[in-house]
């Protein structure tokens, strides 16, 4: 019975076993294939084989590089968050429906029939476009950015986050020094000019500038160093699998530590050790053996492209946020004007003989006087126009001046003019909204609305390719509409914006004939009211008229009565029916260009010299001849941001031995 016993548990044991024995041969065939599958790049979070070195290596990755291994898209989209918290500022320059990008601009194919299209602040608008009459106040808000001292007013919204345009326009906008490689080839030129155009539609003015502001490199070793890495960590998954090399993965891996280790430390080229070049040519060295390598290049491409588009993510993203802060720089008054405006307006109620001082001017509406009337809020701006203008003049005791300011600034310009003397010029501060005049009840005219600039590009595509160009248009703003109620007792007079630095006697401008016109102005023949029609509506006009600018214009107020232009351009508001103060501040370009239509007098060119206010390439020589220089554009003269090599043009006709400029740290 035992021996029975003793038989008959064999068996029961050996099944006891069974099933943890088949557990661990599991556990170890899992054991086997878990790694197999990194390897092979199976994971999710690795698409193409390891994001980085084995536990082993203990220096920390450099910078954003952790995330490279991750989805692309996921980075996007925490970039497009970010850059969302700007959106509100940006001026809808170009949308993904109405731009098209610059690699798909150069590679279109040709044309069968000439066609134009039209982008006001960025909004296209084709030639054959059945939409002639464009009335809805949306449609003028959504396509129309304008800026007056420096104020861009726009319809607040965010910018499409471009995946392929960036790498052309950051990395081929401009050279190390800030302008075009003359050295390549008419091909390549062609193409950079496009990528600079299609800059300025998205960006405006900030493309011309960032280009002009180029900093010198100070990383650009380091920046060596990562691209080298980016390039390293690519190739390593895929030679480390390779038999029969592993010098060249224990050579790759050891350089690619030796990189983390010296971009963990430092971020710009003089922290560097000065034993880097050796460690970039090394790994130079390792890279291209690895090139020689047959590997599959899936992986490869992988990897790099993920890095391309976290790259571009973050350079749009970079580049957006400084076309942000540029633009509130352009759009901020300085803290030094702001102050001295402020130190003005309280010392002019601290004075007790001001109002008698100028009491004596009297028949200031005499015909022998010549009378001059600028509209501005800026009181060092307006003072350098004026100031320009009487040491110009080869007889300055008959010219007089109407400044037409709001009631923040009156007081402070007031002031300022009866503190300086202008020779024996006479200066008269007129507060608008102290006004009664007809007009002024509509609203968003109650307030002061100096001269608006308006950025207009066009894009021509023809039989052989596309050709884009962008203008700078300054024209009258609505308050300008009120000149013969504010006037009344005047028949002639001649405007000027107060960006605008006078080089000569304008005293022959009375004696100009007009010919029954009303405006005489320079004219732009670079953009045509043909090219405008889609802003102009159904309207009658010339389409081969130029169009005209403001900053230098002569007026004759009783052929503006005659006509009613007064009356005709509010009509024209009405029409494109502008219920808000953006739709209404928009509408004064087609309003103004309709107008005056066939009521301008051509100004020869020496008048009057517009760009200095955008444009880096202006002539010296014809600077010098010209009658009056306009700073049209965001880079005002009295801005940090204004174009240096023009500034001396501004600053040699501002006051001196001021003390309230002193105070205040006014040096433009």
């Amino acid at each position: 019975m035992k021996g029975y016993v003793a038989v008959s548990t064999i068996p029961s044991v050996k099944r006891r076993w069974r099933a943890p024995a088949s557990a661990v041969l599991v556990l170890v065939l899992f054991s086997l294939l878990v790694p197999l599958a990194f390897l092979l790049g199976l994971h999710n979070r690795f698409p193409s084989g390891y994001d980085r070195l084995p536990s082993e290596t203990s220096f920390p990755k450099f910078g954003h590089l952790d995330g490279v291994g991750t989805s692309s898209k996921g980075d996007g989209s925490r970039i497009e968050n970010r850059v969302k918290r700007f959106g509100p500022m940006f001026s809808k320059d170009v949308t993904g429906n109405h731009m098209s990008k610059t690699g798909d601009l150069l590679n279109k194919k040709p044309a069968i029939s000439s066609t134009e299209k039209l982008t006001v602040a960025g909004k296209d608008f084709s030639s054959n476009s059945q939409a002639m009459n464009m009335t809805s106040p949306s449609e003028l808000q959504n396509t129309i950015t304008y800026y007056k001292q420096e104020v861009i007013i726009s319809h607040p919204k965010v910018l499409p986050v471009p995946r392929a345009v960036p790498s052309e326009s950051l990395l081929n906008l401009s050279t190390k020094h800030g302008t075009w490689d003359d050295k390549k080839s008419d091909a390549e030129g062609g193409r950079r000019d496009e990528t600079r155009k299609y800059c300025q539609l998205e960006f405006g003015s900030y493309c011309l500038w960032s280009i002009e502001h180029q900093a010198v490199l100070k990383d650009s070793a380091v920046k060596k160093l990562k691209d080298q890495l980016f390039v390293a960590r690519a190739y390593y998954p895929s030679i480390a699998k390779l038999h029969g090399q592993q010098k060249l993965s224990r050579d790759l891996r050891q350089n690619i530590q030796d990189h983390e280790r010296m971009l963990s430390v430092v971020t710009v080229d003089a922290d560097l050790p000065k034993f880097v070049e050796k460690k970039i040519q090394k790994m130079e060295q390792t890279i291209a053996r690895a090139k020689w390598c047959t590997v599959n290049c899936n992986n490869i491409d992988k990897k790099l492209r993920q890095i391309l588009d976290l790259t571009e993510d973050e350079a749009t993203f970079h580049m957006k946020q400084s076309a942000f802060l540029y633009h509130l720089s352009v759009q901020t008054m300085p803290k030094s004007l702001h102050c001295l405006s402020m130190r003005l307006t309280v010392e002019f109620f601290k004075s007790l003989t001001m109002d008698a001082k100028k009491s004596h001017h009297n028949s200031l509406d005499s015909p022998k006087l010549m009378q001059f009337v600028i509209f501005s809020k800026n009181i060092i701006a307006a003072a350098v126009t004026i100031n320009s203008t009487i040491m110009n003049s080869e007889v300055n005791q008959n010219l007089v001046f109407h400044v037409v300011t709001d009631a923040q600034n009156y007081y402070a310009m007031k002031l300022w003019f009866d503190r300086n003397s202008y020779k024996a010029a006479t200066v008269l501060v007129i507060n608008f909204e102290e006004l009664n005049l007809k007009y002024l009840h509509i609203t968003g005219l109650e307030k002061l609305s100096p001269s608006e600039e308006f950025r207009v590009s066009v894009q021509k595509t023809d039989q052989l390719a596309a050709h884009t160009s962008t203008e700078y248009i300054a024209v009258f703003g609505h308050s300008h509409f009120l000149l013969p109620d504010i006037l009344k007792n005047l028949k002639k007079v001649v405007v000027l914006d107060d960006d605008v630095v006078v080089q000569r006697d304008l005293s022959p401008l009375w004696d100009l004939n007009l010919e029954g016109k009303v405006n005489g102005a320079v004219e732009f023949c670079g953009l045509r009211l043909g090219q405008l029609k889609n802003f102009l509506g159904r309207n009658s006009y010339d389409a081969k008229s130029c169009v005209w600018m403001s900053g230098l214009n002569i007026i004759d107020l009783e052929k503006w009565r005659e006509h009613n232009v007064t009356g005709t351009y509010f009509q024209l508001l009405r029409s494109f029916q502008t219920k808000n103060e953006v739709s209404l501040r928009a509408a004064a370009l087609p309003a103004s260009l309709l107008a005056f239509r066939n009521l301008i007098y051509p100004l020869g060119e020496r008048w009057s010299l517009p760009g200095l206010g955008h444009n880096y390439g202006v002539d010296a020589d014809s600077m010098k001849s010209a009658a009056s220089l306009h700073y049209n554009g965001n880079m005002k003269p009295w801005l940090d941001l204004g174009v240096p090599k023009y500034k001396i043009y501004w600053r040699k006709f501002l006051t001196q031995d001021e003390k309230f400029m002193d105070e205040c740290n006014v040096n433009p």
